[in-house]
């Protein structure tokens, strides 16, 4: 071999020395560029979300409830913050209020004259005239209370004379001194049924002596429970008898009060038929719940009391207390890749009061999760029966931590 070409196989295995040491050096480059990029990713990738395995508890129901429905007249029965109405019968029939005017009398004029808590109300001196009133009631065979001319009543202790012995001389009274006429009560209290809805009663007098005074029963559960608002009235109502120096005891017209849960409200007697519309009180748990109710068109109240106690006593069993949730009962679970596991629990109970078959119901609202701590809430349950609605907090029994660096690294595409 000549010095030349032992040169050339010299830069031949050098060249090839050259390309193998840049061929490896771009491989190790590229394996550090590749692997920093992967751990780059790996420990910046964002945390996917942990979807909630909900579980959502069944709809709760009971039997429908058996009523003792009146076989007469026109009558209806609802309860305070219950939607609709628990028992019906012609229901939408006008029909003669008699006395039952009188609530209306009073709150028309309450509506003008408020008496505050706790007080008693202006004084109104009755006179010659106010006697003679009572007389003409006594000469139509109206019901009537005592008055004395020169004798000063608070306009509470008036309106008890209206509405406790069911005084038809008091709604005149009443009427001139507050408005100056009984016609222009009749019109304000027409204009104040209007405004709260009660499309289907009209007045025309202040006691209900005439048979054009006509509600339907429907609108009567809408007025007792308007009434049950004022507290004069309540109070008023709810009166067995009151002493009034001025006149003496007075006696409630309503033999139902104080039995079956009655405690209130307003009598009305026609010449052809007695009304009631009432309000009973029944303990549901620890809940109170408020019946109002009417009956229309009894032959008598002897009749007509006895039908509304069959019809009470059956209503009241209806209402009942329903628990669909415990405190820290779970209602989704979590998973994530990592294995962390975590539980959405109820933070309170929920319990409800609920008439009849009406049919309790819950949502389970849980938001998918990425990291949490303890106690977060993620989500909501939502109690529904009828038109009542309760929402629970759900929080988590355990945090939810990131996978940390090792689990990144070692498990590639995991959080992609």
């Amino acid at each position: 071999m000549t010095d030349l070409e032992a040169q050339a196989a010299k830069a031949k295995v050098y060249r090839r020395r050259r390309i193998v040491v840049f061929s490896t050096l771009a491989v190790v480059i590229a394996l550090l560029t590749t692997g920093g990029v992967y751990t780059a990713n790996a420990l910046g990738a964002a945390v996917p979300a942990a979807a909630p395995q909900v579980t959502d508890p069944e709809p709760v129901a009971a039997a429908p409830q058996q009523l003792s429905l009146p076989g007469f007249g026109a009558y209806a029965v609802g309860a305070v913050g219950f939607d609709g109405l628990l028992a019906t019968g012609n229901e939408s029939t006008p029909m003669p209020m008699a006395s039952i005017t009188k609530v209306i009398t009073a709150l028309t004029v309450l509506a003008e004259h408020p008496i505050p808590a706790g007080e008693s109300g202006p004084d109104i001196e009755y006179t010659d005239a106010d006697v003679d009133i009572y007389w003409d009631m006594v000469a139509q065979n109206g019901s009537v209370a005592p008055v004395e001319a020169g004798a000063t009543l608070s306009l509470k202790e008036s309106l008890e004379a209206l509405l406790i012995p069911s005084g038809n001389n008091y709604g005149i009274s009443i009427a001139n001194w507050a408005f100056g006429s009984e016609q222009a009560l009749v019109e304000k209290a027409n204009a104040w049924l209007a405004a709260n809805g009660l499309a289907n009663t009209h007045v025309v007098d202040s006691s209900g002596i005439s048979d054009d005074n006509l509600g339907t029963a429907a609108d009567m559960v809408l007025l007792g429970e308007i009434a049950l608002r004022d507290p004069t009235i309540a109070a008023i109502v709810a009166s067995k008898s009151v002493d009034i120096p001025e006149i003496g005891t007075l006696k409630n017209s309503n033999k139902l009060l104080g039995t079956h849960g009655v405690d209130g409200m307003k009598t009305g007697t026609t010449d052809d038929a007695a009304n009631l519309l009432f309000t009973a009180d029944y303990a549901v748990g620890a809940s109170t719940v408020t019946v109002v109710g009417v009956l229309l068109g009894g032959e008598n109240h002897s009749v007509l009391d006895e039908a509304i106690a069959a019809l009470l006593d059956s209503v009241a069993p209806g209402f009942h207390e329903v628990a669909p949730l415990e405190a820290n009962q779970v209602l989704a679970e979590y998973t994530t890749p990592w294995g962390e596991t975590a539980r959405a629990r109820t933070a309170d109970g929920a319990t409800v009061v609920v008439w009849s078959d009406t049919p309790v119901d819950v949502e389970v609202q849980a938001e998918p999760v990425t990291l949490a701590e303890r106690g977060e809430q993620v989500g909501t349950a939502i109690v529904r029966a009828g038109t009542q609605e309760i929402s629970v907090p759900l929080v988590l029994d355990a945090g939810i931590d990131d996978p940390g660096t090792w689990w990144r690294l070692s498990n590639p595409g995991a959080l992609d």
